[in-house]
């Protein structure tokens, strides 16, 4: 069994981090996947760092730039995380844009992921339609699970048709707009969220975007079954550096 899915049967909830690879410096990546997983965080988001990030907010885009900058690419990702799983065990999502895939060959992409023990892919511009017709097959040919985002503009009907195409989890952005942290959620996403939960979808969902503090990730997943922290983590480790991840981590879940 997939770890995503071993991982969505524990009776908990979950806290996933995304940080972008090579970021502060280029070989920080193992060292920040090492210490989230010794603080307690349940899944990690590996950002694969693009140019042009559409769905990204000001600091995951000044992050990816940054390590575009400090020389990451596919290839050296790749490298960064050849032998990850002897000194990891959650569950290991790369996140980013469906061009460098592109680039690199969708197959041999997730081949590569495969070789490593990546268990999923995050890609916000590749359309359920098409990853359905066109690439579905090569993604379960390599155990990975594809992961899907909605919004609280996406209809029932199509959520409804993300949900059959899916098999972990549903990437749910709690609001219209980029990434960023907020101080909190107001009536109108709590009633998104239980909008969604009241669908009885068959994929458990997770919350992203807009969770920065204990009191967000709460609120998230009073209705969900984990929250992602993005924005937050990577600010945190821009202003305080890599050594103090467990600190950050502790806040959120105590």
């Amino acid at each position: 069994m997939n770890r995503i899915n071993q991982k969505l049967q524990e009776g908990k909830k979950l806290l996933s981090i995304y940080f972008t690879a090579g970021y502060p410096n280029l070989d920080d990546t193992a060292k920040i996947i090492q210490d989230l997983e010794k603080s307690g965080v349940d899944l990690i988001e590996i950002g694969l760092p693009f140019s042009d990030p559409l769905a990204d907010g000001p600091t995951i885009q000044d992050s990816s730039t940054q390590a575009l900058k400090n020389g990451m690419t596919t290839e050296v990702l790749f490298n960064q995380l050849k032998d990850i799983r002897q000194s990891v065990n959650i569950p290991l999502i790369i996140m980013g844009y469906f061009n460098p895939m592109l680039q690199y060959g969708v197959e041999d992409f997730c081949k590569k992921c495969q070789e490593i023990g990546i268990d999923g892919l995050i890609i916000p511009d590749l359309p359920v339609d098409v990853y359905h017709e066109d690439y579905q097959s090569t993604f379960e040919k390599y155990g990975l699970i594809n992961v899907f985002l909605i919004t609280p503009q996406t209809s029932d009907e199509r959520i409804r048709y993300i949900d059959s195409v899916s098999n972990g989890f549903i990437y749910m952005v709690s609001s219209a707009s980029t990434t960023g942290a907020k101080s909190g959620f107001g009536d109108e996403q709590t009633q998104y969220f239980e909008r969604i939960d009241n669908l009885n979808l068959k994929n458990p969902q997770i919350v992203g975007f807009g969770i920065s503090n204990n009191d967000t990730f709460t609120q998230a997943t009073k209705y969900a079954k984990g929250a992602i922290i993005g924005s937050a983590f990577v600010k945190h480790v821009t202003n305080e550096g890599i050594e103090t991840i467990d600190s950050f981590v502790k806040n959120i879940l105590d």
